[in-house]
Formats: C-alpha cells, sequence, structure tokens
C-alpha cells in the first residue's frame, strides 16, 4: 500500500495548551461532533495516555497506540512502538492521528493535513504544541464560532494542508 494521507487532529487553546493533567481544559460538543465526523471508519494513532483518557474504546474506529512500553496492552487497542509500525498497522488510505503532543510531534513531519480547533481561550495545561507554522502549512478553510450563552468560548474550525516545495 501506498503511504496514507496523515492528518493531525487537535483541539488548541490560544496559548498553545491541548491538554491537563490528562484532560481537555474545555468542553465544546461541537468539537466532539466534528471530532467523530472526522475520524470515524478510520484508524487512529494516538498515545497511550491519550488512550487512557478516552471516556470509552470510540465505536467505528480503530485504536492504534503508540507506546515505549513493551508490555503493555489492551484488549481495545493495537499496539504499536514506533511511527512506521503504527502506519503499516493501519494499512489504510487515511489515517488520523490524535494525539497528545508527543505523539503530534513525532508525526508533524509526515501529516498532509491538520484539522485543529483553535479554542479562544488561555489555560493552564502541562500539553502544550506551537501552532502551525506559516511557511509550512496553508490555512484552506476556516469556520469561526462566537461564544455562548452556556459560558463555552469562542472557538474556530481551521483546515491546514502542507505548502508543497
Amino acid at each position: 500500500m501506498n503511504r496514507p494521507e496523515i492528518t493531525l487532529i487537535l483541539a488548541r487553546a490560544a496559548n498553545g495548551v491541548i491538554g491537563a493533567d490528562g484532560r481537555m481544559p474545555w468542553h465544546l460538543p461541537a468539537d466532539l461532533r466534528r471530532f467523530k465526523q472526522l475520524t470515524m471508519g478510520r484508524p487512529m494513532i494516538m498515545g497511550r495516555k491519550t488512550f487512557d483518557s478516552l471516556p470509552a474504546v470510540l465505536e467505528g474506529r480503530r485504536h492504534i497506540v503508540l507506546t515505549r512500553d513493551a508490555e503493555w496492552h489492551d484488549e481495545h487497542a493495537e499496539v504499536a512502538h514506533s511511527a512506521p509500525e503504527a502506519l503499516r498497522l493501519a494499512n489504510a488510505p487515511q489515517v488520523m492521528v490524535i494525539g497528545g503532543a508527543e505523539i503530534y510531534r513525532l508525526f508533524l513531519g509526515l501529516a498532509d493535513r491538520i484539522e485543529l480547533t483553535e479554542v479562544a481561550l488561555e489555560p493552564r495545561g502541562d500539553a502544550v504544541i506551537a501552532a502551525p507554522d506559516p511557511a509550512e502549512w496553508r490555512e484552506v478553510a476556516r469556520e469561526d464560532h462566537p461564544a455562548d450563552e452556556a459560558g463555552r468560548p469562542a472557538y474556530a474550525f481551521v483546515t491546514f494542508t502542507r505548502r508543497m516545495g
């Protein structure tokens, strides 16, 4: 099989935070719906801490867990110990990389697309990543959403594709 299209899917606060104590520091139902729509039927590559943070196994998607721990296993996950091994296991035309920060950094140089939810907050957190570099990534779509009466912050769904050459 040829190399799959690799998409990074993440939600990132204005200060770069993507997580705090193994959780997302916000709750955006629209982002969760978009995540489900983007990942349904596709293999998802994630780190062990991200897998452990899931509320349950996400139906309709394969869970490929990238871990350095040779002893780790879970009946609901396929285990890989390197990025190439995870991609071989995925064996699909499209692969979704869903975190955490170390896994995003590992796949950033291989990724073709980034599906980013920009969250208009500056929370404290322990997992941080940089914004997509405009020299490498081109914004091709943006959908802005205002803060709401329920106290949820403003956010935007943004799609980036890798610049060629």
